[in-house]
């Protein structure tokens, strides 16, 4: 296949990479031209920009920041009306149903091109390895060709057709939002019993041991609670803005989102404290300052030692 891909950051470097591995023709455009060069050294091919990406393409690929850079690139960079007639832009962003419909009103529908939105799940390390899971929304049709790189690009078990137009985007959005949801209130959680006295791998493994458990609790966390990592593969800045995304589609939608918007808030008063770039667990350093310690386990044999703990 024929793969324009735009976006060459954190995740879309690795996924343009497996791409080529694959097999597939890519051409490559990003803000940063020295963000393809291992891209180049495989053997794809550079664009100068997003119209040239896209020209001739059968696929095309976006992986972008924001809904805002989504319509800067297909509209005003020119690579929607480069597109060829037959082609299908797949939008693997976390982005908007609303912005791609300006996107397919403005020069998509009228010239024939097909898209799905396909936003994915699994983090940096997920896109690396190969594992990412895919949330595809649109035509069953397009989906069905598209699955050949979706499978390249993620676990071929989690590969998901979630519903017709928009609702890839509204699934990832929903993820998000659950999981940063999870990582405050856990956060709370484990101020308050640390700071009650009790064991933090006693009070986790007595969380793990009860209806309470969670993914996140068993797994996630573990990276600070193990390693004092807060994970700055993804940047508080964009969990701002995918909190942002998500509270205003409740609000389009009519669903009340007080706990939503109390979750926003707390993210954006950690990035005001810990910056843009801080890594997307970082509102946890907000409940260690509330309990007077960071949240550690001694080590990692000590943390297997604590998960087996019988309550």
């Amino acid at each position: 296949m024929r793969i324009g891909f735009i976006g060459l950051g954190n995740m879309g470097r690795h996924m343009a990479r497996h791409l080529i591995h694959a097999g597939h023709l890519v051409t490559v455009h990003d803000a940063r031209p020295e963000a393809a060069a291992e891209h180049l050294a495989l053997g794809a091919r550079w664009a100068d920009t997003p119209a040239d990406c896209a020209q001739g393409a059968e696929f095309l690929i976006t992986m972008l920041p924001n809904p805002r850079i989504v319509e800067e690139v297909l509209l005003r960079g020119g690579a929607g009306a480069a597109l060829p007639e037959g082609a299908l832009w797949i939008d693997m962003s976390t982005s908007t149903p609303a912005a791609a419909e300006r996107v397919a009103a403005e020069v998509l529908d009228a010239r024939g091109v097909r898209r799905l939105d396909a936003p994915v799940s699994g983090m940096a390390r997920g896109a690396e390895a190969g594992t990412l899971q895919i949330f595809a929304g649109g035509a069953d049709d397009d989906f069905r060709i598209a699955l050949p790189v979706f499978e390249a690009l993620g676990d071929p078990d989690r590969v998901l057709h979630v519903g017709p137009l928009g609702a890839g985007y509204t699934v990832k959005l929903m993820i998000n939002l659950l999981w940063f949801s999870h990582l405050v209130a856990t956060s709370e959680v484990l101020a308050m019993g640390v700071k009650a006295g009790v064991d933090l791998g006693v009070l986790r493994s007595s969380l793990l041991a009860s209806p309470a458990a969670s993914n996140f609790l068993e797994n996630d966390i573990m990276c600070v609670l193990a390693d004092g990592d807060y994970d700055d593969s993804f940047a508080m800045a964009l969990a701002c803005k995918d909190l942002g995304l998500a509270v205003d589609l409740g609000r389009d939608l009519g669903v009340a989102t007080e706990l939503s918007a109390l979750v926003e808030q707390i993210y954006r008063r950690s990035k005001a404290q810990h910056g843009d770039l801080a890594g997307e667990m970082s509102p946890v350093r907000l409940y260690e300052t509330l309990a007077g310690r960071e949240f550690r386990l001694p080590s990692p044999a000590a943390a297997l030692d604590a998960a087996t703990v019988t309550v």
